[in-house]
């Protein structure tokens, strides 16, 4: 007699007659995941690579560099504020313009503004941007120039007040989407990119700043590294089966040198710490190198995943089937 049964992909075998000394074979093979005239099931992401890693990265690096200039002032180091302070308005004004960049024309961006809507993470970050970028940009000013220091000290704060969220807010906007590999990942991602973006602001802190001044970008460097690293392996145990584009091709790539860079990165900073700019400048580039690669490493795995019918199909079942079984308890 032959029985069907399931395989764990969701696909149908049959059961045929055991054979002495050759066990169970399969009369029909494994399911093929593929849509209608053999396109995904899901869009492929449209977005430029370079522009939308830049992007997500550029706007972590702001809004961690905000958070240290602000410690940097209250605690009397003022080189590190100002590096700090330069890197903040730098990084967000790249990341407009990769942002506008990759939109096509500055108009689009602008149009984003004509609304406001609390249910739109790109509504909300739009409006965060424009109102962050100002107050790095006067922040720096005000610190370069030596005047207005009340307007560059209130500058300081409040973007420092804003920094978490400009860090964060782009791991809100890919996780609410239908992609697999970044919306399964919704609880920890936020964690994994603030991690990364401490990490980065630290790095380019080591890099610009005096040996002397740079504690608190040291300190930052590892719990940046421990958070973005821990965050990380939690996020995949956790996705299920849409932690795979991780582990596959170049995203697996990406993301083992993003390991690498940041943990050795971190390590030097903490092996660093008064003794000469160059082991800082070769710290501070490993973790800035170490948070680039992250981003792209995510990227390329959520476009791996909406390409693949698998990784949408296969979740939607077994949703379905737990739904099922609690609706017969």
């Amino acid at each position: 007699m032959s029985e069907a049964f399931r395989d764990g992909a969701g696909g149908v075998r049959r059961r045929g007659r055991r054979r002495r000394g050759r066990g169970e074979q399969a009369v029909v093979p494994d399911a093929a995941f593929a849509s209608y005239y053999g396109k995904p099931v899901l869009k492929r992401p449209e977005w430029k690579p370079l522009d939308v890693a830049g992007y997500l990265w550029l706007g972590g690096l702001a809004g961690a560099s905000s958070l240290l200039a602000a410690g940097a002032e209250a605690t009397a180091r003022p080189a590190l504020a100002r590096t700090a302070k330069l890197g903040a308005a730098g990084a967000i004004s790249l990341s407009l313009a990769a942002l506008v960049h990759d939109l096509g024309r500055p108009s689009r961006f602008l149009n984003m503004l004509r609304v406001f809507k609390p249910t739109s993470p790109m509504s909300v970050g739009s409006w965060l941007l424009a109102g962050y970028a100002p107050l790095t940009m006067a922040a720096a000013a005000a610190d370069v120039t030596g005047r207005y220091r009340i307007v560059g000290a209130a500058a300081t704060a409040s973007a420092a007040a804003l920094g978490p969220a400009v860090a964060t807010y782009t791991a809100v906007l890919i996780c609410d989407t239908a992609v697999p590999s970044w919306h399964e990942g919704y609880r920890e991602m936020p964690f994994v990119f603030a991690g990364s973006a401490a990490a980065s602001a630290a790095g380019w802190a080591l890099v610009t700043s005096p040996p002397g001044q740079a504690g608190p970008a040291r300190r930052t460097a590892v719990l940046g590294a421990v958070l973005e690293l821990g965050a990380f392996r939690l996020m995949k145990r956790t996705m299920g089966l849409a932690s795979e584009p991780y582990e596959k091709g170049g995203p697996r790539t990406w993301l083992r040198a993003a390991e690498g860079l940041t943990a050795g990165g971190a390590l030097l900073a903490v092996c660093a710490g008064r003794r000469g700019r160059a082991l800082a400048a070769l710290a501070g580039t490993s973790l800035l190198a170490g948070s680039v690669a992250l981003r792209l490493g995510v990227f390329h795995a959520g476009v791996a995943s909406a390409e693949d019918p698998r990784y949408t199909v296969v979740p939607q079942r077994e949703r379905l089937t737990d739904r099922s079984r609690t609706g017969e308890s």
